[in-house]
Order: structure tokens, then C-alpha cells, then sequence
């Protein structure tokens, strides 16, 4: 056990920031040491969320680790940081995908390439922040810092269209900002506080939380991103360089999904009630929809980061089934848990399993420049290891029994037939729809006949790649087969955002 006098949360956040600012001033012609000095920062930052996760005790709902200085004292504003069963399971995810990109970068050459590494180490430091901070103007400079890294990582390493990728994006989130930041001041007026919980005991009209829920909800519903705002997220991943696909998929759509139960679930639950009528049949379509439109794409990168949205609109489904809880029996609030739980087990399991693709995506993209599927077939026969690791992940993104894919999925659809037999129905057509683009992909680009020299020619994998997509698919069949060592971590949180929702009546 660690002293936790330490500052474990500060270490935690400072860690990567502090390795970004470093790597800046090392000579860029030394790319092995600029590898091996960003490798180290982000194994550093994953051992501390270890030391985290050792202390962390799962069974209170509290807040621990709690750190709080005065910062703008005429303000009130506060450096203010803790965690609960909610934010240390996304503080694993972001230090374990942040290692492993850092560790896939190894295989890859780029000019500047001690830049291109700090930006990712500061990302990972401003991500960590975002789920530590429960001062609300300091969510809110984390939430609005971590785009400017990933802005320039994707606008000077991305493809030829990465400026008008990088301003669509910049422009989406901005404006969701923007009115979130309304929303919190609005609250922190109300509360005479800018602590985020103080916001759950205000007592809200109608209109008023009305107003706050839309806020946030395309603030967050960006990020996710829900749709219809989704059409940024497949010009980034097309554009983006392969680690760049990775830390967006992978770590930041589930900042949207964490700041719905950070926010909208105990702030505004009257209002989701009202609106829940039009919320659900957004999710609905997201799943159904968008899983029609990724089977019409070429571009592999372009198909996963469509995937992206389908299987986030499950993450959304299980939030907004969750208040449907106000006013039902105990029966009905034990199911929404489950739906809860299997919104955050969703989460988790999108970013490893899109982690995973987006890798294989970049190893072929390394070999034959091409990105479209007609380009590829056959790489099973020349790279049959990587062909089974990659196919792995595609029947895994179908929700696979046994892998993680299957559990979040499972859970959420639980809670959808206890509340409407319906949207439980219109969901589960993902069973299908998710095997047929993931599927297909696998057939036309790993199976049948060498489709030109260029494919007859891949290297196989190298350790540096191999070594990622390894421990990313060991943990997807962890997950999927022991998916309490995720969900007794997060336990008691859920349990107490029921309460603190239904307590309201």
C-alpha cells in the first residue's frame, strides 16, 4: 500500500504534463531517446493510476484522494481534485491506451517527432485532468485545453485535408463549450459555489433545468459524439495520424459520456424525464443509422469511425434509460443501474476494442499507403498473425460473447426491455448490423486472393507493434470474461447516482 498523504492525483495529472514540456527540448535528431523518455513518462503516469486503483476503496461511494488548494481566492475557485468509482476506471483506460500508443509509436518515423510525443503526453495529462477536477471552472479549463494538443497533432501530422478537418472539429466544440460554460457559471451563481456536487442539492424549475440540460447535452453529445453533430468525428479519423485515430476514439469520446453522469443525470433529471421521448429515439437512430452508413464506406478508417457513433449511441441509450428511474419501483431503479453500469462498461470496452483497429488501420496504412478496402486483399496470407489479431478485434466490435464488446451491449439491452420492449428491439438489431461492416471489412481486406505486389510485399509485424494490439486483446478477453474487476470498481458510484436522482421525489 502507498502513503496517501501523497499526492497521488497531482502526480498523476503533472506527470505527463510536466514529460511534454521536457521532450520539447530535446534534440529532435535523437529519436531513440525521444521515444524512450516519452515511453517512460507514460508508464510512469500508468503506475501511479495503479497506485491509485491499489488504494481505491470499492466499497464507498466518497469521494477519495481528495486534494484541494485555494486558487483564485476572490473567486472561490478552487484546484480541487478527488475521484469516485466513475472517474478511476476512465483514468485507467486513458494511462493504459496512452502507454500503448507511446509504445506503437516505436514503430513509426516522422520529422519532429519529440513534438509530436509531447503533445501526446500533455493530451494524456489535460484527459487525466478532466476526470479529476470536481472544481467546475477547473473541468472546464482541462475539458477546453486537451483540444489544442490533439488540434495540432492532427492540423501538422494529419493527410492532405487536415485543416478543414482540424477547423470542423475545433468549431464543433467550441460552440458546445461555450454554452457549457454558461451552463456552469449559471449553476455556480445558483450554488454560491463552483464545487461540482454542491450543484446536485439545487432545486431546479422545469424551464431552468430544461435549458441546463440542452446545454450540456451539445456540449457533451459532440464529444461523444452523438447525432446528428457525429460528422466531424470521421474527417478527424480520416485525417488524423494512426495514434491520433487511437487517443480520439479511444480516450476522448468517453469524455462526453463521462460528463452526462458527471452532470446531467443529478443536475437536471426532471428535464431528461421530459425530454426522454426524443433523447432515446436519438440513440436509437445513432445505432441503427449510422451502422447502415459505415457499411456503405470505402475507407477503413472512415467505417471504424463510424462504428464509433453506432456503438456510442448504446453509451447514450443506457444514460438517458436511466431516467426513466424517477418515480418507479426499487425493481426498476436496480435495472437502470444495470444500464448505467453498462453505459460505463460500454465505454470502456469502445476504447480499447476501437484502440485496437485503429492500430491495425495505421500498420496497414504504414505498408501499402492506402486506406481504402478495394486497395487490400489477401494480407491474411502475407501477415497471417496480425490477419487473426485484427479479425479479434472486428468479431470483438460485433459484441462477440466472451469479449468485452458483448458486456456493455448486454447490459444496456437489459435495461432497454424493462423499460420499453421496443427500444430493446430497435437496439438489438446492432447484433447484426455491427457483424455485418465489421465482417465484411475483415473479408474483402484480410481473406482471399493477394490483391497486388504491394500487399505481397508487407513486412510482418514488428515487436513495437505486436505488443499493443497483444495486451489490447488480452485485456478486450479479460473484460469480457471477468467484467467485475471493472464493474465492482464503479459499484457503489452507480448505486449512488440512482440515489441521488430519485431522492429529488
Amino acid at each position: 500500500m502507498f502513503d496517501l498523504n501523497i499526492p497521488l492525483l497531482s502526480l498523476l495529472i503533472w506527470t505527463p504534463l510536466l514529460g511534454g514540456i521536457l521532450l520539447f527540448f530535446i534534440n529532435q535528431k535523437n529519436d531513440s531517446l525521444i521515444k524512450l523518455i516519452g515511453f517512460t513518462f507514460s508508464i510512469l503516469t500508468f503506475f501511479i493510476s495503479i497506485a491509485l486503483l491499489i488504494n481505491f476503496d470499492t466499497s464507498q461511494y466518497l469521494l477519495q484522494f481528495v486534494e484541494k488548494r485555494s486558487w483564485i481566492t476572490t473567486l472561490n475557485i478552487n484546484y480541487h481534485l478527488a475521484v469516485d468509482g466513475f472517474s478511476i476506471l476512465f483514468i485507467l483506460l486513458t494511462t493504459t491506451v496512452s502507454c500503448l500508443i507511446i509504445l506503437f509509436n516505436f514503430s513509426e518515423s516522422r520529422q519532429q517527432n519529440n513534438k509530436y510525443i509531447s503533445l501526446f503526453l500533455i493530451l494524456e495529462g489535460l484527459i487525466l485532468g478532466v476526470f479529476c477536477a470536481f472544481d467546475s471552472i477547473l473541468f472546464y479549463i482541462f475539458f477546453e485545453a486537451m483540444l489544442i494538443p490533439l488540434f495540432l497533432i492532427i492540423g501538422i501530422w494529419g493527410g492532405p485535408n487536415r485543416v478543414y478537418a482540424t477547423i470542423k472539429f475545433f468549431i464543433y466544440t467550441l460552440f458546445g463549450s461555450v454554452l457549457m460554460l454558461v451552463a456552469l457559471l449559471y449553476l455556480s451563481f445558483k450554488a454560491n459555489s463552483f464545487y461540482i456536487l454542491d450543484y446536485y442539492n439545487l432545486a431546479l424549475s422545469l424551464d431552468i433545468q430544461i435549458l441546463l440540460f440542452l446545454a450540456f447535452l451539445i456540449a457533451f453529445g459532440i464529444k461523444i459524439p452523438m447525432w446528428p453533430v457525429h460528422t466531424w468525428l470521421p474527417d478527424a479519423h480520416v485525417e488524423a495520424p494512426s495514434s491520433g485515430s487511437v487517443i480520439l476514439a479511444a480516450v476522448l469520446l468517453k469524455v462526453g459520456g463521462y460528463g452526462m453522469i458527471r452532470f446531467l443525470l443529478p443536475i437536471t433529471p426532471d428535464a431528461g424525464l421530459y425530454l426522454n421521448s426524443f433523447l432515446i429515439p436519438l440513440s436509437l437512430i445513432a445505432i441503427i443509422y449510422i451502422s447502415f452508413v459505415a457499411l456503405a464506406q470505402q475507407d477503413m478508417k472512415k467505417l471504424i469511425a463510424y462504428s464509433s457513433v453506432a456503438h456510442m449511441g448504446f453509451v447514450t441509450l443506457g444514460i438517458f434509460l436511466v431516467f426513466n428511474t424517477i418515480g418507479q419501483t426499487q425493481d426498476v431503479q436496480d435495472i437502470s443501474h444495470i444500464g448505467l453500469q453498462g453505459s460505463v462498461m460500454q465505454m470502456l470496452s469502445h476504447g480499447l476494442i476501437s484502440a485496437g483497429l485503429f492500430i491495425c488501420i495505421g500498420i496497414i496504412y504504414s505498408r501499402t499507403k492506402s486506406r481504402m478496402i478495394d486497395d487490400q486483399s489477401g494480407i491474411g496470407q502475407v501477415m497471417p498473425v496480425f490477419s487473426a489479431l485484427m479479425m479479434f478485434f472486428l468479431l470483438s466490435n460485433s459484441g462477440l460473447p466472451g469479449t468485452s464488446g458483448f458486456v456493455g451491449e448486454f447490459m444496456v439491452l437489459i435495461a432497454a426491455i424493462k423499460n420499453n420492449i421496443i427500444y430493446a428491439i430497435l437496439a438489438s438489431t446492432t447484433l447484426v448490423l455491427a457483424a455485418s461492416y465489421s465482417l465484411w471489412l475483415g473479408k474483402r481486406v484480410l481473406f482471399g486472393e493477394v490483391s497486388s505486389d504491394i500487399v505481397t510485399s508487407m513486412k510482418p509485424l514488428r515487436l513495437d507493434e505486436f505488443w499493443p494490439l497483444l495486451i489490447l486483446a488480452i485485456l478486450v478477453i479479460l473484460i469480457g470474461i471477468k467484467p467485475d474487476i471493472l464493474l465492482d470498481i464503479s459499484e457503489e458510484s452507480s448505486l449512488n447516482m440512482i440515489k441521488i436522482i430519485t431522492s429529488k421525489y
